[in-house]
């Protein structure tokens, strides 16, 4: 029960955080004549070349971009099924769908409801990174450069997927700015650097942490290993007033299953003393989950 209210957890984060980047991207950054990054910046600029270079007749509220950006992915998508996982490649192509439908059906306002431009990109890259990271969170992520984003993750120390973003961006802004606008690209790449800040901010997986957990009962490091497969380190400890037997438990995880841990050491031992330290590095045989 508790597995399945996760799951439908982790699904609607990757909804709500898709509609979100839409949200972002069709009402602050469009308007403006920015760009995103990765492949819907691509999709962006295949789509302003249709209507103003080829003079498509497309409707100037509507944004191709997302069924562009969808059309792109496809072979992403391969990736993630066979290089990184199963349930990582469904909950992508969840993602790409609800961003392509959402795209698609939020009309872009003929007025920026914001006329500055940093203001601009501050709220919209905010937003677009808040949704992505929670994509992120669900165990998904956005298509595109975020699969590749990913894929490093896992095989490269202190990688993240926002400076993966924050990579490739710099290609498609170097395209923009020689085929329309050295400012607009300017500006893009402000609203990149906002919204992949926020995108790793808010993706809890680029935080490790190391817990040690002290506790007089037994089995709390095996429930550990079972149910959230983690490794743990234990030893016999000595209360310094009391002089009783203690357990030490030490372990790492990631920040997102904080939440998760505390259920499980509490569920054996309410009385339990666990400290968390947040943010550090590590080396060997830690799998990053994604």
């Amino acid at each position: 029960m508790e597995k399945l209210r996760v799951e439908w957890k982790e699904l609607l984060s990757v909804v709500i955080g898709s509609i979100l980047f839409a949200a972002g991207m069709n009402l602050f950054i469009v308007p403006m004549g920015y760009y995103s990054g990765g492949l819907l910046g691509v999709s962006q600029i295949v789509r302003t070349i249709l209507m103003d270079i080829l003079h498509i007749p497309i409707p100037a509220n509507a944004e191709i971009a997302g069924i562009l950006n969808f059309v792109l992915n496809i072979p992403l998508f391969m990736i993630a099924y066979k290089d990184i996982s199963k349930r990582f490649f469904f909950r992508t192509l969840l993602s790409v769908v609800v961003q392509s439908i959402t795209l698609t059906a939020i009309l872009i306002p003929a007025v920026p409801f914001l006329e500055d431009a940093w203001m601009t990109c501050l709220v919209g890259g905010a937003l677009c990174g808040v949704g992505i990271g929670l994509v992120l969170r669900g165990g998904g992520s956005g298509g595109g450069a975020d699969i590749l984003g990913v894929l490093l993750t896992q095989k490269i120390p202190g990688f993240s997927v926002g400076k993966m973003f924050t990579g490739f961006n710099l290609v498609v802004y170097a395209l923009c700015a020689v085929l329309f606008n050295p400012m607009v690209a300017l500006y893009s790449i402000i609203y990149s650097v906002i919204m992949s800040t926020a995108m790793d901010k808010i993706h809890y997986q680029n935080i490790n942490m190391t817990v040690m957990i002290f506790t007089k009962v037994d089995g709390i490091d095996t429930l550990i290993n079972q149910t959230m497969v983690r490794g743990v380190t234990k030893w016999d400890g000595f209360g310094s007033y009391t002089n009783e037997k203690t357990h030490v438990l030490v372990t790492v995880i990631s920040k997102y299953e904080v939440s998760r841990l505390k259920k499980l050491i509490h569920s054996l031992d309410p009385k339990a003393f666990v400290i968390f330290n947040e943010g550090m590095s590590v080396s060997g045989n830690f799998e990053k989950r994604l």
